[in-house]
């Protein structure tokens, strides 16, 4: 080895052993590269294990324990070194991160996945030690995460927005606040309960150095919700489209389903008696008897009489039961500000006339099903909702020509934006959230006939300069996100957070911040993006390499000591 070689290793070693006196793996991994490239060179151990800063024994017992474990050679020498033990944490810290945070697993399941992959060779795989680095990841997701944020909310662009809020039982009461066009979670705690003045209180944490303003709520018609966004945050409440869905289920499901089978049934009985009516006439005419025949042909008739009038009693009960799902899926379909199949803007006053038609038919249908009075009483609350509907829609309406006032197009610009470019961007929108195919593809195929004419170079919005035209389109885009007829987005959180509860037994606060953490500044929504990235619009360093940074490498393994036999329970003892 050259005199420059001696000066650069020797700096290497001081600057490592001067680091702690407690050596991490990385620190052994790195002196034991250094030690093994000085000793390749021909110098001596102990000149090698005096110039790293280690006694002679210590490098030694490194060396055996490279040799002493059974696994491949190649696979030993590259954990020795700096790169494998690297790679090895970064392995073990994504098993943590995969099974216990993002499908609600349990430590123990990690421990196993050590044990079957080899590499508790090279980890220690108890569950004292995967315990202790789990609960290390925890405490450094939460503040990875409140790190990354108190740099993003200063710079972020004031803005309004609407917050979807419900509750869930995991067993404590957990509020859950989501901002439903980045999937942004702003509240996400645990509370002693659910009054008005603690959702205030939470939502006014979660809000905490945020430049947004919450001008709507969306919920249920839980009257502590209701008074904390319409009184506490002086914000529109808008109601959740599935209460009301609920409802007209329940009133018109169960019984139309049992009219149904009892129809079904009936059917089946009549055929049956119609049989037995055939097989005593056969019997009859086989049998010479004295008297007048009794008359076959009226008890015939009669039989098939009550046949027909069964079935057209089940054919009532199955269009009764279609007409109760059509006019479900026509609510769905109707409660939007443009009709997803003309493509045109819906006033409050033309969707109350249609909702008054929807109304006409489902009293009708209940009518002539002769439904229960509970059943009807719960369609009456449904149609109570209706007034909240509108008031939802006229909100929608009057934010967006508010919003487009401020821009200061002429009128015809201004018509071509409200008329034709926020309705493609809803349509497109409510594309994206259907699940069914036709659905789907109808309102796509509407929003390309209306955006087609925007984009051709002749169009006056193509006269704009770059930057005001890209400005007209984040409005617009705002404008078309402004509806929220539903909160399924926090119902779907809720059943995640359940089932977490489910493999955990409790939810600490803890494990709540680390997996709300993960959701915002780890998950990546299908643009890309995560939620913390589309709710600030400025990108952050990913959270699992910042938690990566945070937590120690993993411990070695230790040789377990064999437990001694179970001793037979006859086992006769000594004289």
């Amino acid at each position: 080895m050259t005199v420059a070689q001696m000066d650069v290793f020797a700096s290497v070693a001081d600057a490592v052993v001067s680091a702690m006196s407690t050596r991490t793996r990385l620190e052994r991994a790195e002196l034991r590269t250094a030690a093994a490239a000085a000793m390749a060179a021909g110098q001596p151990q102990r000149q090698v294990a005096a110039a790293l800063g280690v006694p002679p024994s210590t490098l030694q017992d490194w060396q055996q324990a490279d040799t002493a474990v059974e696994m491949p050679a190649m696979l030993t020498a590259f954990m020795a070194t700096s790169a494998g033990v690297q790679w090895l944490h970064q392995l073990v810290m994504a098993a943590h991160w995969v099974i216990t945070r993002r499908t609600g697993g349990g430590v123990r399941l990690v421990c196993e996945f050590l044990e079957l992959s080899g590499l508790s060779a090279y980890v220690g795989a108890s569950y004292g030690s995967q315990q202790q680095l789990n609960a290390q990841m925890e405490a450094a997701v939460v503040a990875s995460a409140a790190e990354q944020r108190a740099p993003l909310a200063p710079g972020m662009t004031p803005r309004t927005v609407t917050v979807c809020e419900d509750e869930t039982f995991h067993p404590a009461i957990c509020l859950v606040a989501w901002e439903p066009v980045s999937n942004f979670i702003v509240v996400e705690q645990n509370a002693a309960d659910r009054t008005a003045e603690t959702w205030t209180t939470a939502l006014a944490a979660g809000r905490d150095g945020l430049a947004v303003e919450v001008i709507q709520g969306t919920s249920d018609e839980a009257k502590t919700l209701r008074r904390h966004i319409e009184v506490d945050a002086q914000a529109h409440h808008s109601p959740d489209l599935f209460p009301l869905q609920h409802e007209i289920a329940q009133a018109t499901g169960w019984p139309l389903q049992r009219q149904l089978k009892q129809a079904a049934a009936r059917v089946a009985e009549a055929k049956v008696a119609q049989e037995a009516t055939r097989a005593r006439e056969r019997a009859s005419r086989a049998v010479p008897r004295r008297g007048w025949p009794p008359d076959w042909t009226r008890r015939r008739n009669a039989a098939l009489n009550a046949v027909a009038a069964a079935e057209l009693a089940y054919e009532s009960a199955q269009e009764h039961q279609a007409e109760a799902g059509t006019l479900m899926r026509l609510l769905g379909e109707l409660y939007h500000p443009f009709d997803l199949v003309h493509g045109a803007a819906q006033s409050p006053a033309d969707l109350a006339e249609r909702f008054a038609g929807l109304w006409h038919r489902l009293e009708r249908l209940a009518k002539a099903a002769a439904l229960p009075a509970a059943a009807r009483e719960r369609l009456a609350k449904a149609q109570r909702l209706t007034a909240q509907l509108l008031a939802t829609m006229a909100f929608f309406f009057t934010n967006v020509q508010m919003r487009i006032d401020t821009l200061n197009l002429p009128p015809h610009l201004e018509q071509a934006v409200l008329e034709h470019l926020i309705l493609a961007l809803y349509l497109e929108r409510a594309a994206a959230r259907s699940s069914i195919a036709e659905p789907r593809q109808r309102p796509r195929a509407v929003s390309a006939d209306w955006l087609a004419p925007l984009r051709q170079p002749t169009h006056p919005l193509q006269t704009l300069d770059t930057a005001t035209r890209d400005h007209v389109e984040r409005v617009a885009q705002e404008c078309a996100d402004l509806f929220q007829r539903s909160r399924s987005a926090v119902e779907g959180r809720n059943g995640q957070l359940a089932l977490h509860h489910h493999g955990r037994h409790r939810l600490t606060n803890g494990k709540l911040a680390a997996l709300t953490a993960i959701h915002n500044f780890h998950l990546r929504r299908p643009d890309g993006r995560t939620a913390a990235e589309c709710f600030f619009n400025r990108a952050h360093p990913p959270l699992f390499e910042q938690v990566l940074a945070r937590v120690p490498l993993p411990p070695t393994s230790r040789q377990r000591r064999p437990r001694p036999p179970h001793p037979s329970a006859l086992m006769p003892l000594a004289a």
